[in-house]
């Protein structure tokens, strides 16, 4: 009995199968096959880039030098179309009003929605109702915004008149006015772009350690004290590219002049996008749209290089 209890004891209870490494072959196969698998995604992510993007972007400077209307045989003029673009008479108000645009919006569309942001981190209650509310602005299509903006502005019935009668106070011209059009624009995409830099803005907001805050708390920091000493720093790279977005985008606004305004008053609100549909869908010469397309393609690439050079530079003194 006690040699056969040792025995058993001694014994293995399980007899562990080891299996043997897959072949060299069939795992170089797989390898292979992923390999295959990811290039071909990667292919008909180019080949979209190529025919919706690309072609038509080098084709475009093509025919900027060329003298080319639907229906005939292009021909190559050179500069002539940069020099007609250039002595048009809405040419220097069309650049004039995109820039004193795109200045606006830094001052009202950049503030607003950071400060919005700020607020919002700050509510305890109601989050994510007041996330839909802000964000509710962008599902909208953005032709029926600018028709609804439009019927808002009309100075005659337009509920911002209404609202300004009733409250006793004078009324605008808003959209109607040369001297309040553009501002009026302004409003417009403010409003419409709002939600989704508000969103932005949220995240990088509350990816900041709380210890921060408690930290400045305890050195008798205000609430001001914390967005720029805290709040900024810590969001300064997200700050920096919603910028410069927001300055492409911005130089680009074509919808809210095309549907509010038509370009007027008095060419008030005609922008450089809403002249180079003017020159190619009135005017019938894609040539003089495709040579301001490359006068704006140019200055938006010079723009951006010296900027993210100059934010870069920014971050390495930091």
């Amino acid at each position: 009995m006690t040699r056969t209890a040792t025995r058993s004891s001694v014994e293995p209870t399980a007899v562990r199968q080891v299996q043997a490494p897959p072949p060299a072959g069939g795992r170089g196969r797989r390898r292979l096959i992923d390999q295959a698998r990811a290039y071909a995604f990667l292919i008909g992510g180019l080949i979209c880039f190529a025919l919706f993007s690309w072609y038509p972007a080098i084709r475009a400077v093509v025919i900027a030098f060329q003298k080319y209307t639907p229906g005939s045989s292009p021909e190559w003029v050179g500069t002539a179309n940069f020099t007609q673009v250039w002595h048009d008479p809405e040419f220097a108000a069309a650049w004039r009003n995109t820039l004193v645009f795109t200045l606006l919006a830094l001052l009202i569309g950049f503030a607003v929605p950071f400060v919005l942001a700020l607020v919002l981190n700050e509510l305890r209650h109601w989050k994510a109702f007041f996330r839909i509310v802000v964000y509710l602005p962008v599902m909208i299509p953005p032709v029926v915004t600018a028709l609804l903006w439009k019927w808002f502005y009309d100075p005659g019935a337009g509920l911002a008149n209404e609202t300004l009668r009733f409250l006793h106070l004078p009324t605008s011209n808003w959209s109607n006015g040369t001297d309040t059009a553009l501002i009026s624009l302004v409003i417009v995409a403010t409003w419409a772009n709002l939600g989704g830099t508000v969103l932005i803005y949220l995240a990088a907001l509350q990816s900041i350690p709380g210890e921060l805050y408690e930290a400045a708390e305890l050195d008798g920091a205000s609430l001001l004290q914390r967005v720029r000493y805290v709040t900024v720093p810590q969001t300064r790279f997200v700050i920096l590219m919603l910028m410069l977005l927001q300055i492409i985008a911005t130089m680009q606004v074509f919808t809210e002049p095309f549907v509010i305004t038509g370009g007027g008053p008095e060419s008030a609100t005609v922008t450089v996008l809403y002249l180079i549909y003017k020159y190619a869908f009135l005017y019938n010469d894609f040539g003089g749209a495709c040579a301001l397309s490359v006068m704006l393609l140019v200055l938006l690439g010079v723009f951006s290089a010296v900027y993210l050079r100059l934010t870069r530079s920014g971050e390495d003194d930091l």
